[in-house]
């Protein structure tokens, strides 16, 4: 089947194109990484502005939606520009919270952008444990994996890792390109520190006007959080949140609303890797060796064309996934678009050489955050197991 945008859908995604190449992400999304938020959240305004997060929240409370094949338009521009913030977690909060009490009143400043929020549901209960570190390296406990936002704040694979948890973890470097090679000289800490495993992690959740928390009696308003934890995409600023706040419904629409975060964070992850091709692709047109440019070397072709092919395979299933929100769909569309932004990264990264290692260089953002985002809201190996279940 062939998806394409309609006119206004077009227009939509060039306008928001437009503001972010005008608002200069890269030195936003640094002042973000260093917990200097003014940048993004002045950027944040004009998002909501454009209408971004209305498109999350119904009519009747102050927003345009929910239109989903429209919040995947955006998110995809977001994730082109590398935009800092809690962006998934806030069109997720605005889900569920649709359904409490309180809705009418916390909603609108969703939709208006006066409000960000972030969102800590619980993970599944056969979920690995994994280490937690601080900014200093330091272990600080352990917390269990899965479908919290950000597991991009451990060292060990996720997948495939068949030692004891903990055992050989190392503490990641926040610029480091890829999870599965820690730096050799990155600190161990002796053994693993008990940490309550109650305790839920979230995305900025020091920059989040709106803090929730998914537990075993609803969603609550989590009454503080903790220091900031190391990720391996330095503008991901993830915290422990502080459980037993406010309970505000004891039935959120958590399916409906985990399912669009997985959408978003897909439409995220597109971007991404389109923006790390593009970069990419003028890179090898201006890099020469042997007197040509190094983009007329066959080799180099070929791995390009094949991030093409990836990326592109994964457009469509991600409209669709849009159109039919089936779990199902958006499951595969998730582990596709993110594996298809994983696989162009180790090809920006190869075709690159040393400067792509560079944490000044501008690449780097884009590289960090296609590794974070893959896990994130899902791992390939949970998204995987949604579709071969077929629920």
């Amino acid at each position: 089947m062939r998806f394409l945008l309609d006119a206004e859908q077009r227009a939509f995604a060039a306008s928001l194109d437009a503001m972010l190449t005008a608002a200069r992400t890269p030195a936003v999304i640094r002042s973000w990484s260093a917990g200097d938020h003014g940048a993004g959240r002045a950027l944040w305004s004009r998002l909501a502005d454009a209408g971004v997060f209305a498109l999350a929240v119904p009519e009747a409370d102050g927003g345009l939606g929910p239109r989903p094949v429209e919040l995947v338009v955006a998110f995809l521009e977001l994730g082109r520009h590398a935009v800092p913030g809690p962006l998934v977690e806030t069109v997720t909060a605005a889900t569920l919270l649709s359904t409490g009490d309180r809705a009418r009143e916390l909603l609108p400043a969703l939709a208006n952008g006066r409000t960000t929020a972030t969102v800590a549901p619980p993970a599944p209960t056969d979920a690995p444990t994994i280490t937690l570190y601080d900014d200093t390296g330091t272990g600080t406990g352990t917390a269990p994996a899965g479908h919290a936002p950000a597991p991009d704040l451990y060292t060990p694979a996720l997948e495939g890792n068949s030692s004891t948890p903990g055992a050989n973890s190392s503490t990641p470097e926040a610029n480091s390109p890829t999870p599965e090679a820690p730096e050799a000289n990155s600190p161990t800490p002796e053994g693993t520190l008990p940490a309550p495993e109650s305790t839920p992690l979230a995305l900025d959740g020091d920059a989040a006007s709106l803090r929730l928390v998914v537990d075993a009696e609803g969603l609550r308003l989590a009454s503080g959080h903790g220091p900031v934890r190391v990720s391996l995409d330095p503008a991901r600023r993830l915290t422990p949140l502080t459980p037993g706040g406010e309970l505000l419904t004891e039935r959120p629409p958590m399916e409906e609303a985990f399912a669009l975060a997985r959408l978003a964070t897909a439409a995220q992850a597109l971007g991404v890797g389109l923006a790390l091709l593009d970069r990419t692709v003028a890179h090898v047109r201006r890099r020469t060796q042997f007197g040509v440019p190094i983009g007329s070397f066959q080799a180099v072709k070929h791995r390009l064309a094949d991030a093409k092919i990836a990326l592109e395979f994964a457009r469509p299933l991600l409209l669709g996934a849009a159109l039919t929100r089936d779990p199902v769909d958006i499951a595969a569309a998730k582990v596709t678009a993110c594996e298809a932004a994983y696989g162009t990264a180790k090809a920006a990264l190869q075709l690159h050489g040393a400067i792509g290692y560079t944490a000044e260089y501008d690449l780097s953002l884009w590289l960090t955050k296609a590794i974070a985002l893959r896990s994130a809201w899902g791992t390939p190996r949970e998204c995987r197991e949604v579709v071969v279940r077929g629920r």
